[in-house]
């Protein structure tokens, strides 16, 4: 079991916080760039009750990324968004003597944008935004030394993910290396809504549970209340980002997600209410 004296960071002490009250922990996702005004969405996504937002820095091959989240990368790269640009907006949309959001910010993208600055220049940028975490879906626990060590450096911490095909010593591996959260694909295969949480879920998040007490978010699939409130039975709390950015690319607003996300909230509630 990994201790929770390990170097936590603010993202992971801010989650730990909220988890350790019986909270269910929502973390809806919103690429950056995807309408003009986009970091509307941030300050919407807080007032419905997330615990942490993920913004995505478009990237012109998307691997991972089903349909929806490759549609709002090609959106966004359309409007003209670039990491810097992007980066730029979240720094604006905080400015200095007023209030932030009161969640973390955890950015992702794939490892070709981390390597086109170089790590160190990439992670002091995170820094200057104000994002506090980072997750590169395409970089393996064993490739992972050198970004780990300078996004530690930066403040930035690196999350990593597992996977129902991993082995379990490279899920205690991944487990205790991951910063802020352990992050837990529901499914092989790309993210996108699905009509029913995979039954895979439930047996990955208890062999992660086996093996540290850092908070798990499970995610890919999640695009309903009775979903949320499923994935609440095994994990500590969710990612959503399919049934987030299908919303933005058929035109809805930041209130319009925001009452959609407070459906979510809602859910993960009750599922804590519910006697154990």
């Amino acid at each position: 079991m990994t201790s929770p004296a390990l170097a936590a960071g603010a993202v992971e002490r801010h989650l730990r916080a909220r988890r350790d009250t019986g909270r269910g922990l929502l973390m809806p996702y919103v690429t950056g760039g995807i309408t003009p005004g986009w970091t509307d969405y941030l300050r919407a996504f807080a007032a419905a009750g997330a615990d942490a937002i993920e913004v995505g820095l478009p990237f012109s091959d998307p691997t991972l990324d089903g349909v929806t989240i490759q549609q709002a990368s090609e959106t966004a790269l359309a409007w003209g968004a670039s990491t810097r640009r992007i980066l730029a907006d979240l720094a604006g949309a905080r400015p200095p003597g007023q209030p932030d959001l009161g969640v973390p910010l955890v950015a992702s993208t794939y490892y070709n944008l981390v390597l086109h600055d170089g790590p160190e220049a990439f992670c002091a940028a995170l820094r200057r935004a104000g994002v506090g975490g980072l997750i590169v879906p395409d970089l393996p626990v064993h490739e992972a030394d050198e970004l780990t060590d300078v996004a530690a450096a930066a403040g930035i911490e690196l999350v990593l993910l597992a996977s129902p095909a991993t082995p379990q010593p490279r899920l205690a591996e991944i487990s205790g290396r991951s910063r802020g959260f352990v992050y837990a694909v529901s499914l092989m295969g790309t993210t996108g809504e699905r009509a029913a949480l995979a039954a895979s879920a439930a047996e990955l998040t208890g062999r992660i549970r086996r093996v540290t007490d850092r908070p798990v978010l499970l995610g890919f699939g999640i695009s309903t209340p009775d979903q949320a409130r499923e994935a609440r039975r095994h994990a500590d709390g969710v990612v959503v980002g399919a049934a987030v950015m299908r919303r933005v690319l058929d035109g809805a607003g930041p209130e319009d997600l925001r009452a959609f996300l407070a459906t979510l909230r809602q859910a993960l509630d009750q599922e804590c209410d519910r006697p154990r």
